[in-house]
């Protein structure tokens, strides 16, 4: 049977989009796309240049001169991927916590949307991807063949969040983690551009008492149904 030939995945922070969209790529053979990272990855730049977040013109121009490449692993530490910002390895620097609370702003801005967008949308035209965000299956790739939006409780993706941070051994306390992923949920889906909110079309999996493996075999019997 044929499958899809664009998945899309959206939804909020740490409701399982990374970690399903990685496993169904691998499965597929496809290429795997987390379009976060570019947005972090402009946040990074900004933060490390002393350019105030709040200045939306000079952040918007940093989007468009930043040289953002995504490479699979090149260092075998657990990493989904590994991403550079003018050649340099900034990996696990985008998971930082001041990167968290500046994000939101920063992927608010319709110029920086507009000029990272375009560069998503042609890597997703070219098929054979599984592509992974908050505005994939409502602005990125509309047409997208499968759109799926995994969503869970605040309180369940803050507990996976912390347990990520520990394992990397990163100090943190979750009510400093939950507090920050509501701030930022109510930022991502209150802002006027590309809000997080499921595609009409999407199909909505509520992960927050599901296992990956659980997750995992709902999406792929959606694949398997959908005709692409």
């Amino acid at each position: 049977m044929p499958i899809p030939d664009t998945i899309a995945i959206d939804g909020p922070s740490a409701a399982g989009k990374s970690t399903i969209g990685e496993l169904l790529a691998r499965e597929l053979h496809y290429l795997y796309f987390d379009t976060g990272v570019m947005y972090r990855a402009v946040t990074w730049v900004a933060l490390q240049r002393g350019i105030d977040i709040a200045d939306e013109e000079k952040v918007t121009a940093l989007a468009r001169e930043a040289c953002i490449n995504i490479s699979q692993p090149t260092v075998d530490d657990g990493r989904q991927y590994t991403v550079f910002v003018n050649g340099q390895d900034v990996t696990w620097d985008l998971r930082r916590k001041e990167v968290d609370l500046n994000v939101s702003p920063v992927s608010a801005y319709p110029g920086v949307r507009a000029e990272l967008t375009w560069q998503q949308r042609r890597i997703g035209q070219q098929g054979k991807v599984v592509m992974v965000g908050r505005d994939i299956g409502t602005v990125v790739l509309p047409d997208a063949a499968l759109k799926v939006y995994l969503d869970a409780s605040v309180e369940a993706r803050a507990r996976r969040r912390y347990l990520e941070n520990i394992q990397r051994g990163q100090a943190c306390q979750f009510d400093d983690i939950l507090r920050d992923m509501r701030r930022r949920d109510r930022i991502d889906s209150e802002r006027d551009t590309a809000p997080l909110r499921p595609a009409s079309d999407a199909v909505i999996v509520d992960t927050t008492n599901l296992s990956v493996e659980q997750v995992m075999a709902l999406v792929r019997r959606l694949v398997a149904e959908r005709d692409p």
